[in-house]
């Protein structure tokens, strides 16, 4: 199909987009990657007014440490998350999760903005961020504002953004000595979107879990935490008897919507059993 006609502006500044957006209001749609954005013009599911060209934007690029904060730039593409030495030393379960996004085409101009914006609850991405305890950095007509990933995914494809704001980046806690990460997805095939996936963290403290963070993607209108299943785990001995408890609290917990061919039931066996893979890569 052919997308509609539009006006396309690229932007010199963040400051300029956000001029755009407030005279345009919902009519405007942002380009970074354009892996989603492009699709969606095509196919006639969205039909803006203005499209407005971000990709110019550099101080919206990279992957930084500051003040203690692993911050991440919204136009960092996928495959600059994927080779960085930064993310590996400080995230590493952005390491694991990338290869499963796509394809490396796909990675190379898909950023990790635009994933976060569009806020696909089965993208690895949000629950990514979500599992890390991440915050999104927004900017609008009245400055920055700070969300904690926890409030910012809040149904499907819907995020506490609002009208004439942007993503601008996000900050993450550096990994510790004490922390400890894991990620896995289920498809149908490599570079499908997950039937079910699990991001998931935690800090070690001897033969325990504690804060832990389950986060599962592919399950629900957002990413959703197991938070009955994170409540068995924090302060348990990291043993066969917690796992099996956790897993039944999951069980007990989750209660997945269905798609064009899985049931229900399949996804929640699914869940359990990645959840159980990822505890037992732990104790072990």
């Amino acid at each position: 199909m052919k997308s509609p006609d539009f006006d396309y502006v690229k932007v010199q500044s963040i400051e300029h987009a956000l001029g755009l957006l407030q005279t345009h209001g919902d009519n405007a749609r942002i380009l970074a990657g354009g892996q989603t954005l492009l699709a969606t013009l095509n196919m006639r599911l969205s039909e803006p007014v203005i499209v407005i060209d971000i990709t110019g934007l550099d101080v919206l690029r990279g992957v930084t440490v500051q003040n203690g904060m692993l911050r991440i730039g919204a136009l960092t593409t996928h495959s600059e998350i994927e080779d960085s030495t930064l993310i590996a030393t400080h995230a590493p379960l952005l390491i694991k999760a990338a290869p499963h996004i796509a394809h490396r085409a796909i990675r190379n101009m898909g950023t990790w903005g635009g994933s976060i914006a569009y806020a696909d609850p089965a993208a690895e991405w949000p629950a990514c961020l979500l599992a890390l305890n991440g915050t999104v950095l927004i900017h609008g007509q009245n400055g920055e504002r700070r969300i904690k990933a926890d409030d910012f995914f809040l149904n499907l494809y819907t995020t506490a953004l609002v009208d004439g704001e942007i993503i601008t980046g996000c900050e993450i806690p550096i990994k510790t000595a004490t922390s400890w990460s894991g990620f896995s997805e289920l498809a149908r095939r490599h570079g499908d979107y997950a039937i079910t996936g699990l991001a998931a963290s935690a800090e070690r403290a001897n033969d325990q879990l504690q804060n832990c963070r389950f986060v599962f993607m592919g399950v629900g209108t957002t990413p959703i935490r197991a938070r009955k299943a994170e409540a068995v785990m924090n302060n348990s001995a990291l043993d066969s008897k917690a796992i099996s408890s956790a897993v039944t609290a999951l069980r007990d917990e989750l209660e997945p919507l269905p798609d064009l061919t899985n049931s229900s039931d399949t996804k929640r066996q699914l869940a359990a059993v990645l959840l159980e893979r990822l505890l037992q890569s732990a104790a072990n």
